[in-house]
């Protein structure tokens, strides 16, 4: 491995290009944790059938598994600044991999929950390939990559979605972890060949185990609450203490983070507008869409009671797959647009019209082909536009002492916006139920309030600081590459 210096923009075709194998592999390890979340929405109907379950406990199988994300994406990211970012991503394959045998073998529930918790984890493997290419590729080429691995991060071109109904409707949600653990499996093979071993940038700090376990005790307190108040009821005991003790140990992180030698999160950067606003857009953009696309459109779709009555198959082709397909063209040309007017512009439009959309699909939820024609639409401004700009705002503006700061914040946020979106809309769904199961009015309610936490997004997208020029110029100028022999 030797450094090479003054890669041009004009060179960043041939750059990509001739990392084309290492970029394969980043989208096999990507894609291996990102099947099990695109491939199982259409699939929840058949985990409550075959592992005799309820609706509240699907949704706490959810919730955990983009939780375990959002932890696994802040913990990882930061030991990748003193580990390096290889030995990190073959650690979220095998973790990866363990889960996916767990929830392929589950006799039960609570062990289907175990293997999802551990698949969250390597969620961790997305912001681990956009901080390794951002160090390897020149401004231009880490925004082609970027636009690449995003499109992969929202899932197969939609065949995914297809495929994993297929699957539900025929030998059952198991064969869905098979694949994933096949995919994981090339992935892993593909990081250890090609990935280079980029130097990690803090080798001598030390890691904040005690941050860590509070932010987790914290974050799961608070959204295991959310998740199961309507189930066991909000005045419960059970119920209170998971809330209360959640934001008790979050309050013992922000205290430990000030006195922390190496803090899992920066409260200097925290504190900064172009951190703050573009977290909270991150975890309500996640919020509203996520909530609503992996969890309350799947189960009202295939609901034949109150809702569309749909095979897992039918529900996937109209609901799910034109938000990946168009994402998977959207989000590379996205990730073309970003450097040219700045990603910050891009996070801003892509709010509001993410809004404008949901605003139709919430009041025509049961007019089926509003319903899809809302959710194609998505593909541009979610699929493109959010989840790349997103990342790219995260990237380009941290600090340049801490590269893994920042983006590792917003990686988590992902997973704290996905879990707390599917958590409000799980209680919204299961406080709305009857004694037949779900009604029509929870379902409403729960994209009611999908539709606030964009509308959050919008107002807070608008508080991002706007760049500096001169570090927009910084960005401009040609990166240290390291050319893998």
């Amino acid at each position: 491995m030797s450094p090479t210096l003054g890669r041009t923009r004009s060179g960043a075709a041939s750059d990509l290009a001739g990392r084309g194998p290492m970029l394969l592999a980043m989208v096999l390890a990507v894609l291996g944790y990102q099947i099990n979340a695109t491939m199982l929405s259409p699939a929840l109907p058949d985990v409550i059938e075959r592992l005799g379950t309820t609706t509240a406990a699907a949704g706490l199988s959810q919730t955990l598994f983009f939780l375990m994300a959002a932890i696994g994406q802040v913990t990882l990211a930061r030991l990748s600044d003193q580990r390096g970012r290889k030995p990190m991503m073959v650690v979220c394959a095998f973790v990866l991999i363990a889960g996916n045998l767990l929830c392929v073998f589950a006799p039960n529930i609570e062990i289907f929950i175990a293997g999802r918790i551990l698949q969250g984890i390597s969620a961790a493997m997305f912001t681990l390939a956009f901080l390794t290419l951002n160090q390897l590729l020149t401004p231009a080429g880490f925004g082609k990559a970027a636009g690449i691995i995003t499109a992969v991060n929202g899932g197969l071109a939609g065949v995914d979605a297809i495929a994993g109904g297929q699957i539900a409707d025929t030998i059952g949600f198991r064969g869905i972890f098979v694949c994933s653990t096949l995919i994981a499996v090339a992935g892993l093979i593909g990081v250890r060949k090609y990935v280079p071993d980029v130097p990690p940038t803090t080798a001598d700090a030390r890691f904040d185990a005690r941050g860590i376990a509070a932010l987790s005790l914290g974050l799961t307190g608070i959204l295991v609450g959310l998740a199961q108040g309507a189930s066991w009821g909000w005045a419960s005991p059970l119920t209170l203490g998971f809330l209360f003790g959640g934001l008790v140990a979050l309050v013992l992180f922000v205290v430990s983070q000030k006195s922390a030698a190496n803090p899992v999160i920066d409260i200097e950067v925290l504190a900064s507008r172009r951190a703050w606003p573009l977290l909270i857009t991150t975890v309500c953009t996640l919020g509203g869409a996520f909530g609503a696309v992996a969890l309350t459109i799947p189960l009202f779709s295939q609901d034949a009671r109150v809702g569309l009555g749909l095979s897992a198959v039918t529900a996937a082709v109209l609901f799910l797959t034109p938000i990946q397909l168009i994402g998977v063209i959207s989000a590379p040309l996205t990730g073309r647009l970003g450097p040219k007017i700045g990603w910050r512009r891009v996070v801003v439009t892509g709010a509001a019209a993410n809004f404008a959309i949901f605003v139709f699909a919430t009041f025509f939820l049961d007019n089926q082909w509003i319903l899809v024609t809302s959710l194609a639409a998505l593909g541009v401004t979610y699929g493109g536009f959010m989840l790349t700009g997103l990342n790219g705002l995260a990237v380009t503006t941290a600090p340049k002492d801490k590269p893994g700061s920042l983006s590792g914040l917003n990686g988590a946020c992902f997973g704290i916006g996905a879990s707390l979106g599917i958590a409000i809309a799980s209680a919204m769904i299961t406080a709305g139920s009857d004694a037949h199961g779900p009604t029509e009015a929870g379902y409403q309610h729960a994209m009611y309030a999908a539709l606030a936490l964009l509308a959050i997004g919008v107002v807070s997208s608008l508080l991002i600081q706007r760049p500096d020029p001169e570090t927009v110029a910084v960005e401009e100028e040609p990166q240290l590459v390291l050319a893998h022999h």
